[in-house]
């Protein structure tokens, strides 16, 4: 079994050394995968990390013990949090209390009452694990939570087969209770492998659970088995609440991947104001889900940052048409071409006459008109400058030279939507890195305010941005903050601290601090370094 990480913080290093010594981690299941300074460093770490435990002092520089726990449960609930200081005091141990901290130990720290405190944070954690994978509960879990008329009501609604009169009326004797201004569908899908049935169906209900213990702390929600997926009706009170859901629905995704051990990427359509248009919003989800084989996975993908606006609404029913359309937004060489060989096979095998299957046809050329306008696409380029589509497939008298015809517009259409997808990647980067070099100054400036500017989520954002520029939000404007601080400091006489608010710093030991990490001096040590050069070259 893996072991649980751990983070110890304390801003003396003798300190963290003495405890990372005092036991032997790995016999009682865990392993020391990182040490912090304070309060802020831990933050960081943390958020990249996910370490299962924290341990931390409460006195310490720039962020103190207790501010970090604070902000660690609203960041990662399931971080299991143990507090040691030299200060008895009720104040601490209430405030402790009151943040769920796990333990409040007292320095000196003993070696035997540590390893009692982790042997117990290990029991919770063993049982937490035991329990979500437990096959009796999850049927019993399953009885209670997912009755069959439900279920079916809600699989309705997916597939936009209910009158009006129908969903008020199921909705109400089903006691569903799906009453919102806004709603929107979104889909988690696992990658199951070669599980059997058996094991498939137990991996849905554990994800089904996942999804509802995390879902439902900050939503109003609705979750049900369909296919092979966990579907969940998001009830909204505006339509802006739906960018904050994307990252709760992302976190969900790393949990589900920490507990379960599988790769697990959901799919969030757009908001819609009737019950009667969640099929649309599904349909939003399942193609946001199926970029997943673009994207990194463990994430939300929000179709709102995959495909451009006028596309958001496009729903295709004919199934023939909607498979070759996924061939060539998201599919390799050798699927555009089966999908397409597929489409002519049942052309071939079916007892209707050439014109009928032109009539088809010219059905899946106008959705590619409707692609190729969402994406921008130079529509004369791919059809030769030719855009009278009728004749063009009208002088074709055999279904083979007419699969040819239309297998080759399909890779052009993938070519340059392949493209397209690259070029937007690159855009949304550069406008980021602009956007912070405008405005580091700002102490407020974040990954939120950025993402607001930008009009786009912050999974979607961080997955991009560290793709096209090697670093994270933090490292970049970081170091864009750094250069702007040698700069003053080699051409103005302004204090240390008046630099720090200058770049964006409200705290000028916290500055001091980065930049000494940074570039292994003070600031002050930095300045007299340049001006001794200096006098030396004079």
């Amino acid at each position: 079994m893996a072991l649980y990480g751990v983070m110890l913080v304390d801003d003396e290093e003798a300190v963290r050394q003495a405890i990372a010594s005092k036991l032997e981690w790995e016999k009682i299941g865990f392993e020391v995968i990182a040490t912090a300074e304070n309060g802020e460093e831990a933050l960081e770490l943390a958020e990249k990390l996910r370490p299962d435990v924290v341990m931390t002092d409460i006195k310490m520089p720039f962020m103190d013990g207790l501010t970090l726990c604070h902000k660690l449960k609203e960041r990662q609930r399931d971080t299991r949090i143990v507090i040691f200081s030299g200060f008895d005091e009720f104040e601490y141990a209430r405030e402790a209390i009151k943040l769920e901290v796990e333990e409040y130990i007292l320095k000196p720290i003993d070696s035997e009452e540590l390893e009692n405190v982790f042997l117990r944070i290990k029991k919770n954690l063993d049982a937490e694990i035991d329990e979500k994978r437990n096959h009796e509960k999850l049927y019993e879990y399953y009885q209670k939570s997912l009755p069959v008329m439900k279920e079916q009501f809600m699989a309705g609604l997916m597939e936009g087969k209910l009158s009006g009169e129908l969903i008020e009326e199921m909705n109400s004797s089903y006691e569903v209770n799906l009453n919102a201004p806004y709603y929107a569908v979104t889909v988690f899908c696992a990658d199951m492998g070669t599980l059997d049935t058996e094991n498939r169906s137990l991996l849905k209900l554990s994800l089904k659970q996942i999804v509802d213990e995390n879902m439902k702390k900050s939503a109003d929600v609705r979750s049900f088995l369909y296919f092979d997926m966990v579907a969940a009706i998001l009830l909204l009170n505006g339509m802006a609440e739906l960018n904050k859901q994307v990252q709760e629905i992302d976190q969900v995704c790393k949990a589900a991947k920490r507990l379960l051990g599988i790769n697990v990427t959901a799919g969030v359509g757009q908001a819609v104001a009737h019950l009667g248009n969640l099929a649309a919003s599904y349909q939003n989800a399942v193609d946001a889900a199926d970029y997943r084989v673009l994207l990194e996975p463990n994430q939300a993908i929000y179709i709102r940052d995959i495909q451009p606006a006028v596309n958001r609404d496009f729903v295709l029913e004919d199934q023939d048409i909607q498979k070759v359309m996924r061939a060539v937004k998201l599919g390799t060489r050798e699927e555009v071409k089966a999908s397409v060989d597929e489409m002519m096979s049942r052309f071939k095998t079916s007892n209707i006459s050439l014109h009928r299957y032109q009539v088809a046809l010219m059905e899946l050329l106008t959705e590619f008109l409707k692609l190729g306008r969402s994406y921008h696409l130079d529509l004369e380029e791919i059809f030769g400058g030719n855009m009278d589509f009728y004749r063009q497939i009208a002088k074709f008298d055999s279904l083979d030279s007419l699969g040819e015809w239309l297998y080759h517009v399909c890779m052009k259409f993938r070519s340059l939507i392949r493209q397209e997808q690259t070029d937007s990647a690159k855009l949304l980067a550069g406008k980021a890195e602009q956007f912070i070099k405008e405005n580091y100054a700002e102490s407020s400036l974040s990954v939120e305010m950025l993402c607001g500017h930008l009009n786009v989520s912050a999974a979607y954002f961080s997955t991009i941005f560290k793709r096209e520029t090697g670093q994270s939000f933090v490292m970049y404007l970081t170091h864009v903050r750094m250069e702007a601080a040698l700069e003053l400091l080699n051409n103005t006489q302004d204090k240390t601290y008046v630099i720090a608010g200058k770049v964006g710093y409200t705290e000028p030991n916290y500055f001091s601090y980065v930049f000494r990490k940074q570039y292994g001096m003070s600031p002050t040590k930095y300045r007299m370094s340049k001006m001794e050069n200096h006098e030396t070259e004079g």
